[in-house]
């Protein structure tokens, strides 16, 4: 356990725990039985049942982007299509042939895995506190007594500049900060452009959703990545418990080797079977939000490996913090009135940073009740 700052209680660093040996997880990690994982074979008919294999043939939507910058219009329309069931439809899709170099996204992985098996007291010398969670970390929320997470993260601000520290990210390995430099404007770049394309599929001006998070040089981008160890009882605790995500929208770059990813589908829950050299993209609470709900953010969580440990990076594409979010008035009618208030991500980041992941009940709250 490392000291609190600011944290309600001392820190359990994961990983730590999980290299010394232990045979079984402590109370603090086991979940309510309820929210523990379980194998189920997916149906339409939404029966859910125990099965040994998760989903062999259920996976997320696949998207090949060749087409999108093409000279062939048909099969760009059908590209676009496709995006636009994936944002309808799922809230969750693979993207192929994005833009990004893929010797840069095997850097990234693999410099961050690097971190995180530096010694611990290297790690804690960028340990994190909750008034920005910046750093080196352990848990979300701040409620004293709450079930953790199995996992430890690293949190760093990439958008707008003037909350880039570099001095925040980590020295070692030397190459991080200027893989991670190189990465993000690649990523950041993607994330315009997918927006681009969802506000076309809702009818909107092409820059709508760039310009509702701020434009390309104010809205927020931060880096998540997480590290997920090898857990004794994977069966009892989860790596991240189900959430929405409360930003705009999620680019995650997932492990190579372990699945982890879980979507909720109905009342069922899809692994999701990562493609070599694709992005997972999400829609965010924000996003649900200016959409009027047209698309919709999804819960999802992350199961843990006994025998494996994992690392994904997490990119979330944001608002600027101080702007109001609401539906766009294009897509308020008086058949669809607008079915959120005002609020900006600041105020609404709020609850997840003081409560932890809640599945969907902070999106939900906002809906007036009839």
């Amino acid at each position: 356990m490392m000291a609190s700052e600011g944290w309600p209680e001392p820190v359990i660093r994961v990983q730590a725990l999980a290299e010394s040996g232990i045979n079984s997880i402590p109370e603090r990690f086991i979940k309510p039985k309820s929210q523990r994982p379980k194998s189920f074979n997916f149906s339409p008919n939404k029966t859910s049942h125990t099965h040994n294999n998760d989903h062999e043939d259920i996976n997320i939507p696949v998207i090949d982007m060749k087409h999108i910058y093409g000279e062939d219009q048909s099969l760009r329309e059908e590209t676009l299509q496709r995006i636009s069931e994936s944002c309808r439809e799922w809230g969750f899709f693979q993207v192929l042939n994005h833009g990004v170099n893929h010797e840069l996204m095997k850097q990234a992985r693999e410099v961050w895995r690097e971190f995180f098996l530096l010694p611990l007291e290297v790690k804690e010398e960028y340990a994190n506190s909750p008034t920005t969670y910046e750093g080196y970390g352990s848990r979300l929320g701040v409620k004293k007594g709450a079930i953790l997470d199995w996992s430890d993260y690293f949190f760093l601000h990439y958008m707008p500049c003037s909350l880039r520290d570099q001095a925040k990210w980590p020295s070692l390995p030397t190459s991080l900060r200027n893989v991670i430099a190189e990465y993000g404007e690649e990523v950041v770049k993607l994330g315009g452009r997918m927006l681009g394309l969802m506000s076309m599929n809702l009818g909107l001006k092409e820059d709508f959703l760039l310009n509702a998070f701020g434009g390309e040089n104010d809205l927020g981008a931060c880096l998540r990545v997480n590290f997920y160890p090898k857990c004794p009882q994977p069966d009892l605790t989860l790596g991240l418990s189900s959430h929405s995500d409360p930003g705009g929208m999620t680019i995650l770059l997932p492990d190579d080797y372990v699945s982890g990813l879980q979507v909720r589908r109905g009342e069922d829950w899809i692994t999701v079977k990562p493609i070599p050299n694709a992005f997972i993209i999400n829609i965010g609470d924000q996003i649900q939000v200016l959409s009027n709900a047209i698309y919709k953010s999804i819960e999802h969580r992350v199961i843990v490996n006994s025998n494996k440990d994992r690392v994904s990076l997490a990119f979330f594409y944001n608002p600027r913090s101080d702007l109001l979010i609401k539906p766009a008035e294009e897509l308020v009618t008086k058949d669809r009135p607008a079915l959120y208030p005002p609020m900006t991500f600041d105020e609404y980041r709020l609850y997840i940073r003081t409560k932890g992941p809640c599945g969907k009940a902070q999106v939900e709250s906002l809906t007036p009740q009839t």
